[in-house]
């Protein structure tokens, strides 16, 4: 069912239908095999999720449809950073549903959230032109969102001007080990051959080694964070995190 409803639905529905999931998840999967620090509950198992035929199992938690990804990056900001306590106004670029909410409700929190289609947006626009003043924000999140881009380094631009001097943001992206250079063309549109050389229908590039150098030339002094390195072994089973995906951290220069 899962399966058929990634290939099917289109993303706005499937962000309003998960909230079903995340309301009888926890009763249907409740056990102690697998933890979602992100709600700290414990479950038998997680759920499939993928495109294609990279189907991970026990990938997508039923309390928070969090991803391997979204788990990771909450214990960084909860283990390495000052997110969940210093007053901070946050730019959160296609808000994740496992954060969205949680992230609303906190009380250090300023926070403005924008897509090209969410529902869950406050705003809507495009990320080539942000339609907001330079200087604002102290902490911008953009995840898997540069993949789908038609100029990363426009889009790349526009975040750093509306970041604050002396803020920090990530902007993760699909990450696979060995690619050395980022390969994108323009000219694929036919949505077989994108998923055949960028992982995903709607991807117009995949990034390799040198995305740090793509951040980097918008201006970002870049901090590539190993935290599954920091991790006990047991941690990493335990949470279902990724094992070789670096953290992109952004810092905007004073």
């Amino acid at each position: 069912m899962i399966r058929w409803a990634l290939k099917r639905i289109p993303r706005p529905w499937l962000i309003r239908l998960s909230s079903v999931v995340r309301l009888i998840g926890p009763i249907l999967f409740a056990g102690s095999r697998f933890t979602d620090p992100i709600d700290g509950r414990s479950y038998r198992k997680f759920l499939p999720y993928g495109y294609g035929g990279r189907i991970r199992e026990n990938a997508l938690s039923p309390g928070t449809n969090s991803l391997e990804r979204h788990r990771l990056l909450y214990l960084y900001l909860q283990r390495y950073t000052n997110f969940f306590s210093a007053p901070q106004k946050l730019l959160h670029i296609a808000p994740e549903q496992c954060f969205h909410f949680r992230f609303k409700k906190q009380s250090n929190l300023t926070v403005l959230t924008a897509d090209i289609e969410s529902p869950l947006a406050d705003m809507h626009f495009d990320l080539h032109e942000i339609p907001l003043e330079s200087n604002q924000f102290d902490v911008i999140f953009c995840n898997h969102v540069l993949e789908h881009v038609q100029d990363d380094a426009q889009c790349l631009r526009e975040l750093f001007r509306v970041m604050k001097p002396g803020g920090w943001g990530i902007f993760q992206v699909p990450w696979v080990p060995g690619i050395e250079k980022t390969d994108e063309d323009p000219s694929i549109t036919d949505p077989a051959e994108r998923e055949r050389r960028f992982l995903q229908y709607d991807h117009v590039r995949l990034y390799g080694a040198d995305y740090p150098e793509r951040l980097a030339a918008a201006g970002f002094r870049v901090e590539v964070v190993e935290l599954f390195n920091r991790l006990s072994a047991s941690e990493v089973d335990r949470y279902r995190l990724p094992t070789d995906e670096p953290l992109y951290v952004c810092h905007k220069p004073v």
